[in-house]
């Protein structure tokens, strides 16, 4: 740090991820309209990261489009805005993309899983190795595993890097 420049407080990184959920948001109305899609947007800032949800009140059938199959398209999306918020800010955006509920959805399967397969390491005492996941999806899983008691690693390559459950 240079003499005269302070640390960032904590309302600084919360302004700037407020500001990138705002360019987000931004560029995410303009796709919808591009694509003639109804969809309202809702920003938060969630575990240190800016988080953009598209919702639609009509039940989300024209937004499921934009998830894809197993998630593909909201993959491309996220990657898609969070270079949109690259080119405003020149900062790299960890930013989170959901639409229509499809990620709470899936964190919520994947927690069960990584549940699931802690539960059966404790009672084997025999790794458990997962099918490959995307970040996204091993991070959940990651997170179900410590709050089971137990350590996991994640192992391979892209894309086929899963994530194995190991005993205490």
């Amino acid at each position: 740090m240079t003499e005269g420049t302070t640390s960032p407080e904590v309302g600084d990184t919360l302004t700037h991820l407020e500001q990138e959920g705002e360019i987000a948001a931004d560029y995410l109305e303009g796709l919808l309209d591009i694509a003639d899609l109804d969809g309202d947007i809702d920003m938060d800032v969630e575990a240190d990261r800016a988080a953009v949800s598209i919702v639609s009140d009509g039940g989300g059938r024209d937004l499921q489009k934009l998830v894809g199959r197993d998630g593909e398209v909201l993959e491309a999306l996220q990657e898609l805005t969070r270079l949109a918020v690259h080119r405003e800010t020149g900062d790299r955006s960890r930013l989170m993309l959901d639409i229509a509920g499809y990620r709470a959805k899936k964190r919520a399967e994947l927690t069960e899983q990584g549940a699931e397969a802690a539960a059966e390491v404790k009672s084997s005492g025999e790794p458990v190795k997962m099918k490959p996941m995307t970040p996204f999806e091993r991070k959940v899983v990651h997170d179900a595993v410590k709050a089971a008691g137990l350590r996991s690693e994640s192992e391979g390559e892209e894309p086929q890097r899963f994530v194995v459950v190991l005993p205490a």
